[in-house]
């Protein structure tokens, strides 16, 4: 019996570490040059779960696809090709502050909110699940529940978003509340700072919210073609995955670790702090 046979599950054999290789070349110091210099995104793929993208919006432009998630009546989920389009204005929102930062990923949406913005738990999870099956690179989600008994459900999907390479940005709650899934340590969650500088984003060392970026009066694609200006955490989160979409279209074989380490290390508050 080889010695391996008595590791414990997990472990890693000797003479294996040869394996582990890392594709990609670290720096001595991490710049935003090095992290996104010149990317625009391109091949990323981003996934707005939210209400629902208007189609043909110039702030917006051509998106890979849509569908929208559909509760039964016994809580069973069916995903289908979505007819109707933004019901509320929110997606269309985040969905061109994703293109304003990271002009060439691409974008998709996944519908779990209505008119009135509203929605459920299990509409949330559904379509969680769907697009981390589906998936893709960044996932928005410029929105939370606060129905406890969903945590745990939304816990699993993020953990399996983050061990398949599917990195997870989600908006704290405007409201301080409980909710989910922005609180969890495999996301990256976002709360708002006041700054104008789109790329301006700060690391908060004092959890839940890993970090501030730009979402006060923010000028932000609206229904029928048009523009508003609004406030929240919803429109902080896209800028952080905007920021993600870059990153990854640079340095497309980074984990949701790596990239969490790299947003951290070209935050504006450490970058500064360096200088």
């Amino acid at each position: 019996m080889s010695s391996a046979e008595h590791l414990p599950a997990w472990s890693l054999p000797a003479g294996a570490a040869e394996s582990l290789e890392l594709p990609t070349e670290w720096p001595g110091r991490v710049t935003r040059e090095w992290a996104w210099g010149d990317s625009t995104g391109k091949d990323v793929r981003v996934c707005i779960l939210d209400s629902g993208i208007e189609l043909g919006h110039p702030l917006v432009g051509e998106i890979e696809g849509a569908v929208a998630v559909e509760v039964g009546p016994g809580d069973e989920i069916r995903v289908v090709e979505d007819a109707e389009g933004d019901l509320c204005g929110h997606g269309t929102a985040c969905a061109g502050i994703v293109r304003s930062i990271a002009p060439d990923c691409k974008v998709f949406s996944v519908r779990v909110l209505g008119a009135g913005f509203t929605g459920s738990g299990t509409a949330l999870l559904g379509g969680l699940r769907w697009a981390v099956e589906n998936g893709f690179h960044v996932i928005n989600m410029s929105l939370s529940t606060t129905k406890s008994q969903f945590a745990g459900l939304l816990h699993e999907a993020a953990d399996a978003a983050y061990f398949r390479r599917t990195v997870l940005v989600a908006s704290a709650h405007n409201m301080p509340v409980e909710s989910y899934p922005w609180r969890f340590s495999s996301v990256i969650s976002v709360g708002s700072h006041e700054e104008t500088d789109p790329l301006a984003y700060y690391y908060n060392p004092k959890p839940p919210v890993e970090f501030f970026a730009r979402g006060v009066d923010v000028e932000v694609a609206w229904l029928g073609g048009g523009s508003a200006r609004s406030t929240g955490n919803s429109f902080a989160t896209p800028h952080m995955t905007g920021i993600c979409a870059l990153v990854l279209g640079k340095h497309p074989e980074l984990t949701p670790f790596q990239l969490k380490s790299t947003l951290y290390l070209t935050a504006s508050n450490v970058v500064e702090a360096d200088e």
